[in-house]
C-alpha cells in the first residue's frame, strides 16, 4: 500500500503545466493555410514583370516539396489527435474556444518533451509551407503549371474551412479534426496538381 501511495506522490509531483496547445495548433492550421492560398493564384495572376521575384527551383522540385510538407502535416495533426489531453482540448469544457490561455492541462515530463517536439516540428513546417507554396505559385504564374479551374476551387474549399474555424471560434478539438481532414485534401490536390506540371 505505501509503495502505490508512494508511486502516486512521484507521478504528481512529476506533473507540469503544459504550455498552451493553441501555440502548436494554431501555427499548424496557419501552414495548412498558406498550402491552401494557392487558390488565390487563380485570379490574381498578373502578367510577369521583370522585377518579380521568381522562385530558383523547377517546378517539379516545389511540387514534390509540398507534397512532402502535406504528408509532414497529416502526421503532425495524427500526433494532435493521438494526445487529445495535450492538443484537442480533452478536460476542458467542451464549449471552450479556441484561444489562448483556455487549455493548459497538468501533464507528465514525457508529455511535455512530446509538446516541445512537436512545437519544433510545426515550426518548421510552416516555414516549409510558405516557401514551397510561394514557389508552385510562382510556377503557375510561370506557366510551368497549368491546371484546371476546379483544381484551384479545390485548394479554395479548403481555405474556407480553415477561414470558418477562426471566424466561428471553433473549439480546440473541432480546430484539430478540421485541420486533420484538410491535410488530406490538400495531399490530394497537390497530387493531382503535380499532373499538370508541363515538361
Amino acid at each position: 500500500m505505501a509503495s502505490t501511495e508512494s508511486g502516486k506522490q512521484e507521478s504528481e509531483g512529476d506533473t507540469r503545466l503544459a504550455p498552451d496547445p493553441f501555440t502548436a495548433v494554431l501555427p499548424a492550421l496557419a501552414a495548412l493555410g498558406a498550402i491552401a492560398s494557392i487558390a488565390t493564384i487563380n485570379w490574381t495572376a498578373q502578367e510577369r514583370t521583370p522585377d518579380r521575384a521568381r522562385s530558383k527551383r523547377k517546378a517539379s522540385m516545389a511540387l514534390r516539396d509540398l507534397e512532402t510538407c502535406c504528408l509532414g502535416l497529416q502526421e503532425i495533426f495524427r500526433r494532435f489527435l493521438r494526445n487529445p489531453r495535450l492538443f484537442a482540448g480533452e478536460g476542458a469544457p467542451a464549449s471552450s474556444p479556441l484561444k489562448f490561455g483556455v487549455h493548459g492541462p497538468r501533464v507528465s515530463s514525457d508529455s511535455a518533451r512530446l509538446f516541445q517536439q512537436l512545437i519544433n516540428d510545426v515550426a518548421s513546417m510552416l516555414v516549409l509551407a510558405s516557401q514551397n507554396a510561394f514557389d508552385v505559385m510562382s510556377a503557375v504564374e510561370d506557366g510551368e503549371v497549368n491546371a484546371p479551374d476546379e483544381l484551384f476551387f479545390g485548394f479554395g474549399e479548403q481555405q474556407e474551412r480553415l477561414n470558418k474555424l477562426i471566424q466561428s471560434r471553433a473549439t480546440l478539438k473541432a480546430s484539430v479534426e478540421t485541420g486533420a481532414d484538410v491535410a488530406t485534401r490538400l495531399t490530394e490536390l497537390v497530387r493531382q496538381l503535380k499532373k499538370h506540371r508541363q515538361d
